[in-house]
């Protein structure tokens, strides 16, 4: 299986030794990890330099906890249809994560009541004083059966979604696959490939509201048993959102609303204009106004790769080398396949230090800007390997997709590798400015929606699909669903974040806009620009979420104000009048 070849283990390089673990530790055998952890809980932990050198015995454990889960994770996305890659993942969920999570919990305890934890240097631990004491106030021990309950419920929309297929012109067709269409000129095609689409996600939308339900239902009580009102509260805590809370998300919800809502329905007005259309359909959002066939920069993943190694070499030689390694250590899944899990991401092998990247790259534009963007957390992995603590090599995620949504727009002068046409270049760069603008007014329908979800508690299916409705409708363009206002009550089923992830999304929104003023730095002074964003990645997530933003010379701002400023150089940028 390509996801074998890819994750086997012995052809990887381990480049940093152990000190504590065993070479030949099991890492997905609880068996053979709980003496490690007894080890650590036994430590003396009464002077600073017992907690650091803990501390770091402690992240070599953790790296190699979470590898194996990332690789088990990594291989049941790439074949959904293995029963074995299912059964690997399932059994770690089960068997590791939470006595793992439990023997966490007792050390970061033990850490923070020593009497020498507050002797640990004030600016080196900052963070980590302050994720650990959230973390110990509001562990649950009986939250983490709850959580394991989630993660296979998360499993299995993932399976539902990936084994969605269509028949469309005499083959079948994964609803990946189906998205091309949606571009092409012909408008009866991308009519039908739309209600294909739609329809067959219908077909399973009972069985995906029926884990919806079990999700609330278990959120709401690992919420309930940490003592918060909701699970929206308890999230945010959870998610150490520490700098910013519910009120500057509704702050960021109005700022769309009065800037960017406005911006989206006038390009939907100039569309319709250019296509000659009175009203324009769900089905006419993707296609090029002009009629002009579908920008197509590839038609096989290795070719993306070779052109996307080549933008990097000519923006940076250093990402240049971290790209190509990636790409020679085949760290890389990119084809769209049956069987295989909607969606893309990178995933960090972390005992070795080393990105995956995974996509289901069909031949379209958006796939080249996909790879773009996973490449930016990929360099946000590489840059910050070098740092010691397992606990600082993740960067929060508000910051982290500043490194994706960033490494889009430093990329842009570059796209004559894919692009020879001037007039395709800028083609393509307008439609992913129409694709920001969309994703800001739908970051802020999901964020909306989920923080309705769970401060109406006990609310029912219809009651939650009127609310859906009117929140979509209020940062929605101009598009008419007339005629399917089922599909449109269902329309969140597709948002996997919802399902998987709850409450993270709002970080999109949030990094957009620093990307955005990357990009306006980047036009004035490039060189500065990509330094400023590879000394913030090199800092990973060791100092506080408003500094890594300040690193790359950027405010930490997603309010009305910076959501006006964004809204103005996008017009620009698209020439509008």
């Amino acid at each position: 299986m390509m996801a074998e070849k890819f994750l086997d283990p012995e052809e990887l390089p381990r480049e940093l030794s152990r000190r504590f673990l065993p070479e030949d530790l099991p890492a997905g055998e609880w068996e053979a990890l709980a003496p490690l952890f007894e080890d650590l809980e036994k430590r003396p932990l009464a002077t600073k330099d017992e907690i650091e050198r803990a501390l770091l015995d402690l992240s070599e454990l953790l790296s190699a906890i979470e590898e194996e889960g990332a690789i088990r994770h990594i291989r049941m996305t790439c074949d959904t249809t293995n029963p074995e890659y299912e059964k690997a993942y399932l059994a770690f969920l089960e068997n590791v994560v939470p006595k793992v999570d439990e023997a966490l919990h007792r050390l970061r305890l033990r850490f923070t009541q020593s009497p020498a934890w507050k002797d640990l240097p004030f600016v080196r631990y900052e963070v980590l004083r302050r994720k650990w004491e959230n973390a110990v106030a509001i562990f649950r021990e009986e939250n983490i059966p709850l959580k394991v309950e989630e993660e296979k419920l998360g499993q299995r929309y993932q399976k539902i979604f990936g084994a969605m297929t269509v028949e469309f012109e005499g083959r079948t067709h994964t609803l990946q696959q189906m998205a091309k269409y949606l571009e092409e000129p012909d408008r009866r095609v991308r009519e039908r490939a739309w209600e294909l689409i739609a329809e067959r996600r219908l077909k399973d939308k009972d069985e995906l509201e029926d884990i919806f339900e079990e999700l609330l239902s278990l959120r709401d009580k690992r919420a309930k048993n940490a003592g918060f009102e909701n699970f929206r509260d308890y999230a945010f805590r959870e998610r150490e959102r520490f700098d910013y809370g519910p009120k500057e998300c509704e702050e960021f919800h109005k700022g769309v609303e009065e800037a960017v809502v406005p911006l989206l329905r006038l390009l939907h007005k100039e569309r319709a204009k250019r296509l000659g259309l009175k009203r324009l359909r769900p089905w006419d959002l993707l296609v090029d106004p002009e009629g002009r066939p579908p920008l197509r920069p590839f038609k096989e993943p290795e070719e993306l790769v070779q052109g996307v190694a080549e933008i990097f070499r000519r923006l940076d030689a250093r990402l240049g080398t971290l790209f190509q390694r990636m790409a020679d250590l085949k760290l890389l899944d990119l084809g769209n396949r049956p069987g295989k899990a909607p969606g893309g991401y990178q995933s960090t092998l972390t005992e070795r230090r080393l990105p995956f990247i995974f996509m289901n790259a069909v031949g379209r534009d958006q796939d080249l800007w996909t790879l773009l963007h996973e490449s930016g957390h990929a360099f946000h992995t590489l840059l910050c390997r070098d740092e010691p603590l397992h606990m600082y090599r993740d960067p929060p995620t508000e910051f982290a997709e500043v490194a994706s949504m960033g490494m889009e727009l430093l990329a842009t002068p570059f796209l004559d590798v894919f692009y020879p046409d001037e007039e395709d270049r800028r083609r393509s760069l307008e439609e992913h400015l129409y694709g920001i603008v969309r994703l800001l007014c739908w970051v802020a329908t999901i964020d909306a929606f989920q923080q309705w979800l769970y401060t109406h508690p006990g609310h029912s299916r219809s009651e939650r699909h009127k609310a859906w409705v009117e929140i979509f409708r209020r940062f929605s363009g101009l598009e008419d669903w007339s005629g399917y206002e089922e599909v449109l009550e269902h329309e969140w089923h597709r948002q996997l974040h919802l399902f998987l992830a709850p409450f993270y999304y709002i970080e999109y929104g949030i990094a957009q806009l620093g990307a955005l003023g990357l990009w306006q730095k980047a036009q004035e002074d490039q060189k500065g620009a990509l330094e400023r964003y590879i000394q913030a990645l090199r800092l990973g997530g060791s100092r506080p979420l408003p500094e890594l933003f300040a690193t790359a010379g950027l405010p930490f701002d997603f309010g009305p104000t910076a959501l006006s400023r964004a809204a103005k150089t996008i017009h620009r940028a698209l020439r509008l009048s």
